[in-house]
């Protein structure tokens, strides 16, 4: 196997590759990249048997042929090659050369056939999105999901597919965020389907998203979900488990509503979150006509206070909450005023966009 290519035009491919490749390896071809050189160009494969990523680069082969190669190694050493630069990689046995400029790198390989591969199965369910939505979808609702928690369903994002939405949702049992997107699936469906794709999964698929202006192909089999960008394909093992019912979780004909600026109150809240609880995070939410006061204090007895101007229809209220969490929600909201829903101090709160309910986010109240 040989080719020559510029450092550039891989350097993506080969990061994005490396990404799923984990540390520590039960098998050593798992740290290990598969590379394939034919007539239409060179595909890197990296896999962690859970999660699989495969990037093609267009490039002239002047020997065909397929190896793995160490990820890691080969990464450092492309990326720490100067920009501008070409290098060629070619095969002579069992060794792997890579050679730019006056450098020179002999790496040690194994078999391609010792590669493993992830068995997609047959898709039944094939959606189409514009990738500014799906990054939308999964940056504004990633933050929620659990992190080794027993509940292993809870340690991923459900995809939720009906005749024209695509809705994700996540939730670590204290929050949850749901947001909603338009698309188009190329054959009906005569019900909603649901997949839990884990959360190492959503990490790399948000790696692989950027900003051109095109669309994603996302295709759903019985267990698994397949994401096609471009020259670039991830594949995932989905999460097998029932995902707790969120319409039971958001709530509904809240009787009191409070509006107000988003920077406002984030700032507000980052202030007060200074002295509070480190390990808790609790602030006490009074909330008046026309002000929210923000008030959190310490086992030191410091004691914080914020008054932010809002408006409020309602009885006035008291209720406590961790402020990353709500901080948490702040941060991915984009409209400038936002919609905090909430019914008495015991029931969790409807956070959205006040001009929007493409997003909602959800957070348990706590007791201070």
């Amino acid at each position: 196997m040989k080719f020559t290519i510029a450092r550039d035009r891989l350097l993506k491919a080969l990061q994005l590759a490396t990404g799923v490749v984990e540390r520590r390896q039960t098998l050593p071809v798992l740290a290990n990249l598969l590379i394939k050189a034919n007539e239409t160009g060179v595909a890197l494969t990296g896999t962690d048997l859970e999660v699989e990523i495969v990037a093609h680069t267009d490039v002239d082969v002047e020997q065909p042929g397929e190896i793995t190669i160490p990820a890691r190694k080969l990464a450092d050493i492309w990326r720490a090659l100067p920009e501008g630069s070409d290098v060629t990689l070619s095969v002579e046995g069992d060794r792997a050369t890579v050679r730019s400029g006056r450098s020179r790198f002999t790496l040690a390989t194994l078999p391609a056939v010792d590669f493993p591969k992830i068995e997609g199965g047959e898709t039944d369910v094939v959606v189409s999105v514009a990738q500014a939505d799906l990054r939308m979808l999964i940056d504004g609702v990633g933050f929620a999901m659990a992190q080794q928690d027993v509940r292993y369903f809870l340690n991923g994002m459900l995809f939720e597919v009906t005749e024209d939405h695509l809705r994700t949702v996540a939730t670590d049992g204290h929050r949850l965020a749901l947001s909603t997107k338009s698309c188009s699936l190329e054959s009906p469906i005569a019900e909603r389907r649901q997949a839990i794709v884990p959360r190492k999964a959503v990490l790399e698929l948000g790696r692989l998203l950027d900003e051109e202006d095109e669309d994603i192909r996302i295709q759903l089999g019985t267990n698994h979900l397949r994401v096609s960008k471009g020259a670039y394909t991830l594949t995932t093992k989905l999460v097998d488990g029932q995902f707790p019912d969120y319409d039971k979780v958001v709530p509904k004909d809240a009787s009191r509503t409070l509006v107000g600026d988003r920077d406002t109150l984030r700032q507000g809240f980052q202030r007060a979150s200074i002295l509070s609880n480190e390990k808790y995070r609790g602030v006490r939410l009074t909330i008046a006509s026309e002000q929210l006061t923000i008030q959190a204090n310490n086992p030191e007895q410091e004691e914080a206070e914020e008054v932010v101007p809002v408006e409020f229809n309602g009885n006035e209220l008291e209720i406590g909450f961790n402020v990353s969490y709500l901080l948490d929600v702040l941060g991915v909201i984009a409209d400038d005023q936002v919609k905090l829903s909430l019914s008495d101090a015991n029931s969790s709160a409807l956070l959205e966009a006040s001009g929007s309910d493409d997003a909602v986010y959800v957070v348990m109240p706590m007791r201070l």
